[in-house]
């Protein structure tokens, strides 16, 4: 391709030839006689003088009737300078561009020919001979996030990376459970869909509630009431998978409501930790005993106990002796708190106080199971741990029969055959009532509660009498370790807290402290009475069956749906 250099080129023109870059020639660039801006300027004016002399002749013409083309030696010529200065406009900015397009196109189709058939054929004003050139060396790519998150799924896997670090080697608690669920259906071989993973905020429960977690349970909660207690109104958060629950919670609610309400008493509270220490001989565990024992020695130990807390008063000591072991009983006020982990460190106070007077006492454990905790006991039963409720209730007798569907007299004798007999004669520890621990569990799963301390929570016994010449019912039930708090473990969590909020007791209290934790055992204590006598009341009419299969099992024909699923295999 032969493209001839203008004598005018600009320095930067001449780097370009020199590069073998070829020299684009615009319509612009021809020589004319007057400076470019000075012709542009001419042709301009020419363009709108001679449209607005044309056009208002035109508009005489029109006015005047007379014919258009009948023209003067002057509209000749103004149309003949209107033709020329378009043509010279249209050749000075139209042309460019296209020429420009045109010549880009071609100049790379013929630099492509010319390089194909021979690499020394340009000519000698440009040289379209294109150098060979080595590739850029290629770096390698940077891993994706999706490449690292396989990279430390399969570590995980093959066990060169603990799935309880993850955490703290990702930062991020929502990324840790997202790989350890991949890695654990990996090494399983088992699929974890259906157990949901979004939609929880994981750092909430990092270091507190739960370690490795690969996602969360759904359980539902539904809301039983109101439910009038100590001339307050209090609807009660249930967290429960058992159908007919909360409607029979509700029920019982009801009734209590049509009555008058409920009242509670609660008449002791604190927690209770037993460690277990050792001596070379009994007469050595006799004498600690002895000394914890002694009330002049009590000033001393709440002194070491109360050293690592605000809230924490201890409130009494007992011991219990086997052979040289010694088991030592602290009870304690707690506050707000569940208290375990308080009363722990209390104890650990107490302990590290007593080796400078006993220095052969060897500490076995902090927790010797005389506590009791998480454990049917009868310690619990006859003393008492966390807090200790009564509550109570009148019901009447049109309420018994328009909303129980029962009379005075069966519940009496179903309660005394039942809860109180027949729970004698399976030597039941604690477990002289209906159904208590259904209610227990429900409520503290819905409000962030130790579902474990159901166990000794839900010791109660539920006693019915005929009051008012047989005419009502009084019941109550006694329940003498139900253990609870408003603030620590599971209770900040969103969802607890939100259930905590709903009944009033969110937090601690800082008007009194324990206020809190004290009546949310008192609204337990209240929602088991409703959910004992609405259960009670159904078993003396006969219904307990009935409901179940109505509110408790699926309406859809069974048959029918396992013959579709036949039909589509």
């Amino acid at each position: 391709m032969d493209v001839r250099r203008r004598p005018s080129a600009t320095s930067g023109e001449e780097a370009l030839l020199k590069l073998g870059e070829p020299l684009k020639v615009k319509a612009s660039d021809a020589d004319l006689p007057l400076p470019l801006y000075l012709t542009n300027g001419i042709f301009f004016a020419l363009f709108f003088s001679v449209a607005y002399f044309l056009l208002h002749r035109w508009r005489d013409k029109i006015r005047t009737c007379s014919p258009l083309h009948v023209l003067t030696l002057s509209e000749i010529a103004a149309l003949v300078s209107l033709v020329a200065s378009i043509i010279y406009l249209l050749g000075f900015f139209g042309i460019d561009f296209v020429q420009s397009f045109i010549f880009r196109t071609s100049h790379n189709d013929a630099c492509e020919i010319d390089v194909q058939e021979d690499a020394t054929s340009c000519t000698s004003a440009i040289d379209c001979s294109i150098e060979s050139k080595p590739p850029p060396p290629v770096s390698p790519p940077i891993p994706q996030e999706e490449d690292e998150e396989e990279q430390i799924i399969q570590s995980v896997v093959s066990g060169s990376i603990p799935s309880y670090s993850l955490e703290s080697k990702l930062g991020d608690c929502k990324k840790a459970a997202m790989i350890r669920r991949e890695a654990m259906q990996r090494m399983t071989g088992r699929s974890l869909q259906g157990l949901p993973l979004h939609g929880f905020d994981y750092d909430s429960i990092l270091g507190q509630c739960c370690e490795m977690p690969v996602g969360y349970v759904q359980i539902p909660v539904g809301i039983a009431g109101p439910l009038l207690l100590d001339g307050k109104e209090y609807w009660v958060p249930m967290a429960t998978t058992e159908g007919c629950l909360v409607a029979s919670t509700n029920r019982g609610c009801k009734a209590i409501y049509a009555s008058g309400g409920a009242s509670s008493v609660l008449f002791k509270d604190g927690m209770t930790r037993a460690p277990v220490v050792r001596f070379a001989s009994a007469k050595r565990a006799a004498d600690l005993k002895l000394f914890l024992e002694d009330p002049e020695n009590f000033d001393a130990l709440d002194l070491a106990f109360i050293r690592s807390s605000r809230f924490a008063r201890l409130q009494g000591v007992k011991c219990g002796i086997a052979g040289k072991n010694l088991y030592i009983r602290f009870s304690c006020s707690t506050g707000d708190a569940m208290g375990m982990n308080m009363v722990s460190k209390g104890v650990q106070n107490v302990l590290d106080f007593l080796h400078h007077d006993y220095p052969d006492m060897d500490v076995i454990g902090v927790s010797g199971n005389f506590c009791s905790d998480k454990k049917p006991a009868a310690v619990n039963w006859i003393e008492g741990r966390g807090k200790s409720v009564v509550c109570e209730a009148v019901i009447k007798d049109e309420v018994l029969k328009k909303v129980l569907m029962t009379t005075v007299p069966a519940l009496v004798e179903l309660n005394m055959l039942k809860n109180l007999t027949g729970s004698a004669i399976a030597a039941a520890l604690g477990g002289f009532n209906a159904h208590a621990s259904n209610i227990v569990s429900a409520v503290y799963i819905a409000t962030g509660q130790d579902p474990a301390q159901n166990v000794e929570s839900s010791h109660c016994i539920t006693m019915m009498e005929a009051v008012n010449d047989s005419k009502d019912l009084h019941i109550s039930v006694t329940m003498p370790s139900i253990e609870v708090g408003t603030v620590g473990g599971g209770t900040h969590l969103a969802s607890q807290s939100a259930c905590l909020n709903l009944l009033g007791v969110k937090g601690a209290s800082k008007e009194c402290p324990g206020s809190n934790s004290r009546l949310l055992a008192t609204i337990v204590a209240g929602s088991v009475l409703a959910g004992e006598l609405s259960l009670m009341s159904a078993l003396a009419a006969g219904q307990l069956v009935k409901s179940h299969m109505k509110y408790n099992r699926s309406s859809k024909d069974i048959s029918e749906m396992a013959s579709q699923q036949l039909s589509l295999r």
